[in-house]
């Protein structure tokens, strides 16, 4: 089932997502909606926060949906070490249309549970770096646009204000 994505500046996306403490099919259930909204979006990778769900579950897949072995449904991910420089454009299915560069590690080693309850362990580079760092932010109520200057997070929140003004940008709480 497609999810609806929440957009900023909606307050479920500022909220500290809690741990999941017992895979239920209530959380399987949720992560395969959540995989299935982010192929429809389409995007990299979507947190459990952006469909209205505090809890620490991401969705990852960094080939947009072409090999179906790349999905990855992630529970309580944590960064354990990082390494190296990317300072790459990025946007996000909750800020739709807005892109701007932002300053992330080029390598990350993350532990996490799989939906069997396993304890994992992955050190990902480059584009799957940067998207893990995207999303577990999404569990911190962290928001791209936060890692901007000033003067572009106010072009960007210029820009949704007209978009809004325009019905082309729907929101549950205006900026």
């Amino acid at each position: 089932m497609i999810l609806e994505i929440k957009k900023y500046p909606d307050e479920v996306l500022r909220q500290k997502s809690l741990p999941i403490e017992e895979i239920t099919t209530d959380i399987k259930e949720l992560a395969s909606n959540m995989a299935e909204t982010m192929y429809n979006a389409p995007g990299y990778g979507i947190a459990a926060p952006q469909v209205g769900v505090s809890k620490r579950l991401l969705v990852i897949d960094d080939s947009l949906g072409s090999d179906p072995t790349k999905l990855m449904k992630i529970v309580n991910p944590e960064i354990i070490e990082s390494s190296g420089e990317l300072f790459e454009e990025e946007g996000c299915l909750s800020i739709p249309g807005e892109y701007e560069f932002v300053k992330r590690y080029n390598c990350v080693k993350v532990r996490y549970l799989d939906l069997d309850g396993k304890e994992c362990l992955i050190e990902v580079e480059g584009l799957l770096s940067r998207i893990f760092q995207h999303e577990i932010d999404h569990l911190d109520g962290h928001l791209f646009i936060d890692d901007i200057s000033i003067l572009q997070r106010d072009r960007i929140k210029k820009s949704i204000k007209s978009r809004i003004k325009a019905g082309e940008y729907r929101v549950t709480k205006t900026l």
